[in-house]
Parts: structure tokens; sequence; C-alpha cells
């Protein structure tokens, strides 16, 4: 096994499965965002990973697990120097994510409904859904820091 802290490009891929708590949830966040400051990741690419990453999976706890502590989230991640990748299923029934009303149009203005996957399709370079929905993988390129 390498040593990624002495070789930010060698994070191994982690596989963690929780039970639909959001302490839980936060504490891989928080291991990500660690890891995620020892690559090239700018504070732009940290900033919207972590947006993104909150909102997938509060998602999978609140809306797929429905807050059953008995239901857990599967977390498979990987954090690269120029790239974070992740996938997240939860084992609610699913749902379409084309589906949902625009958050941005005006009678949904006040509405919560879609509002994070909008925010995870604009922050992180590809999202996608696999049926029956409930399950995503997300992920961002980012660049280089600059010397």
């Amino acid at each position: 096994m390498t040593d990624s802290a002495q070789n930010p490009s060698a994070f191994e891929p982690v596989d963690v499965v929780i039970a639909s708590d959001p302490a839980l949830a936060r504490e891989v966040q928080d291991r990500i965002e660690e890891m995620l400051s020892k690559t090239d990741a700018s504070e732009r690419d940290i900033f919207c990973i972590k947006l993104a990453l909150e909102e997938g999976l509060v998602n999978a706890i609140k809306h797929g697990n429905q807050m059953d502590p008995a239901k857990s989230v599967t977390i498979q991640y990987h954090v690269q120097k120029l790239s974070f990748e992740i996938r997240i299923t939860d084992q609610g029934p699913g749902f379409d994510p084309d589906d949902l009303p625009d958050p941005t149009a005006i009678e949904n203005l006040e509405r919560p409904c879609g509002r994070g996957v909008m925010l995870m399709r604009h922050y992180m370079s590809d999202v996608e859904y696999y049926p029956p929905g409930n399950s995503m993988r997300m992920r961002r390129d980012f660049k280089p820091k600059q010397a």
C-alpha cells in the first residue's frame, strides 16, 4: 500500500457503509476534505466538492432512506491528484432525477424540491444516476494549483 501522505496522487479508493445518520455522513465528509487538502485541488474545487458531497449524502439519508437508522448508505470514493469521484447508494426506492420540478421556475422558487440535484450538477464535472435512482456518481476534475 502506498503512503498517500508522501504521494498525494496515490490515494486508494475507499468503500464505506454508514447508517442513515447525518453525523456519520459528516465524518466521511471530513475525511474526504482532509484528503482533498493534500491534492492539487483549489479552494474553489474543495468548496464545490464539499457542497455537492453534502447534498448527495443528505439526499441519500433524508430522501432515499427516510432517516431510517436501520437503512444504510454505501459510499465509494476516490481522491486523486487532479480529480475526485464518488458513488453514493441508498436503500430507498429511488427516483427519476429528470422528473424533478425546475427549482428556478417562478412557481417553484419557494419549494425545496430539486435544488440539491441542481447544485450537484452545477458544481461537479459530471453527475450520473443509476436506475432505479437510488445510486449516483459524481466527479469533479480540477486544474493544478498555480505556484
